[in-house]
C-alpha cells in the first residue's frame, strides 16, 4: 500500500491552499474532500476574498477546484466524494516518525479504504448550528435558513426573525434591515455575545426589534413559515408571532468527530494548535481553518493558517 506524505482533509479554501503548496513543495498528498469550496459554497456574493472584488460562492468552489487540479500533477492526488471516517496510529508511529492509517468512506456506498500517511492537516471547516425547535427541519428552505446572505433578498418588505446573541446574528440583522418591513430579534439570554457597539447600532435601527430572554419552541406553518411559537426562559410564558422568514444564528459545529480520538479538542469541539505553527498535540497531525480553536475565522484567515501549517509539515518531513 502506497505511504503518502501527507493526508490533506477538506477542500474548502484551507485545504486547496494547502494542495497547491504541496505540489510545489513536491510532497506526495493525497487530498479527500466531499465537495469543493466549505461554508462559503451557498453564498451569494463574497466580498471579501482578497483580490476579487466580488464572487459567488459557486464560483469561489470552482475557482478552488481548478487551481488546485491545474498544480496537482502527479504530486497531488483528489479523491472528491469521499470523507475520513477515523484517524489511528500506525503500528510503527514513533513521535520522531510518525505514521497514521485513516479509514475513507465513499459518500455514496459503504466500502471502506485505508490510507497511510506521514503526516496529516485536517481542514474540514464546520457547520452552522441547528435550530432545536419543533418544525424547524420540516421548514428549513421554506422560510427557515441559515444564511442572511444567501437568501435575505428573498424576504424584501416583509417581517424576518434573527435567532441568536452573537455578532453573526447582529450583523444579519443589520443586513436584513436594509429591505425587510421588520426585523425581530430573539436572544436566549439578556447578555450579548456580539459585540457592545454592533449591538448598540443594530437595536438603534428603527425596524429592528427584540424579544429577550426568549427560546424558540415550534415553527409553523403549512407550506412555508407563517408564525413561530417562542417562550420566556424566566417566565415560561408562551407567544406565537406571525413571521415570513426565519434566520438563524446559533453558533457552528466543528467537523471534527472523526479526530476526537486522536487529537485534543476544547470544550466547544475544536482541534487545539499551536498558533505558530498549525500543529496539534498528536505529533505528525496539523489543523488549519474553522475546526480550530484560532481566535478567528474567515476564509482567508483559513487559507494562511493552512499555507503556515504546509511550512512547518515540509520542515518537519525534511527533518525525517
Amino acid at each position: 500500500m502506497k505511504t503518502y506524505d501527507l493526508l490533506i482533509i477538506g477542500g474548502g479554501p484551507a485545504g486547496v491552499a494547502a494542495g497547491v503548496y504541496a505540489s510545489r513543495k513536491k510532497l506526495q498528498t493525497l487530498l479527500v474532500t466531499e465537495d469543493f469550496g466549505g461554508q462559503s459554497v451557498v453564498s451569494e456574493g463574497i466580498e471579501n476574498w482578497i483580490g476579487t472584488i466580488k464572487i459567488s460562492g459557486a464560483d469561489l468552489a470552482k475557482s478552488l477546484e481548478n487551481h488546485l487540479k491545474a498544480y496537482a500533477g502527479d504530486v497531488v492526488e483528489i479523491k472528491t466524494g469521499n470523507r475520513i471516517i477515523s484517524i489511528e496510529k500506525h503500528t510503527d508511529y514513533t513521535e520522531v516518525n510518525p505514521l497514521f492509517i485513516s479509514k475513507m468512506k465513499s459518500s455514496f456506498g459503504e466500502e471502506i479504504t485505508e490510507v497511510i500517511s506521514k503526516t496529516v492537516l485536517i481542514t474540514t471547516g464546520s457547520a452552522h448550528r441547528k435550530l432545536p425547535a419543533k418544525g424547524a427541519d420540516t421548514f428549513e428552505h421554506k422560510g427557515l435558513t441559515y444564511c442572511a446572505t444567501c437568501d435575505g433578498p428573498l424576504f424584501s418588505d416583509t417581517d424576518v426573525v434573527v435567532i441568536g446573541g452573537g455578532n453573526a446574528a447582529l450583523e444579519s440583522a443589520a443586513q436584513l434591515s436594509a429591505y425587510c418591513k421588520s426585523v425581530t430579534i430573539i436572544n436566549r439570554s439578556k447578555t450579548w455575545r456580539a459585540d457592545p457597539i454592533t449591538v448598540e447600532k443594530v437595536l438603534a435601527k428603527p425596524n429592528v426589534n427584540l424579544i429577550t430572554p426568549a427560546e424558540v419552541v415550534e415553527v409553523k406553518g403549512e407550506q412555508f413559515v407563517s408564525s413561530l411559537l417562542y417562550k420566556n426562559s424566566e417566565t415560561g410564558e408562551e407567544k406565537e408571532l406571525a413571521v415570513n422568514g426565519i434566520f438563524v444564528e446559533i453558533g457552528m459545529i466543528p467537523a471534527t468527530s472523526f479526530a476526537k480520538d486522536i487529537v485534543s479538542l476544547n470544550e466547544y469541539n475544536k482541534i487545539i494548535v499551536d498558533p505558530m505553527t498549525e500543529r496539534t498535540e498528536t505529533a505528525g497531525i496539523w489543523a488549519a481553518g474553522d475546526c480550530t480553536n484560532g481566535l478567528y475565522h474567515q476564509n482567508n484567515i483559513a487559507v494562511g493558517d493552512a499555507v503556515k501549517a504546509l511550512e512547518d509539515i515540509y520542515m518537519s518531513l525534511s527533518r525525517r
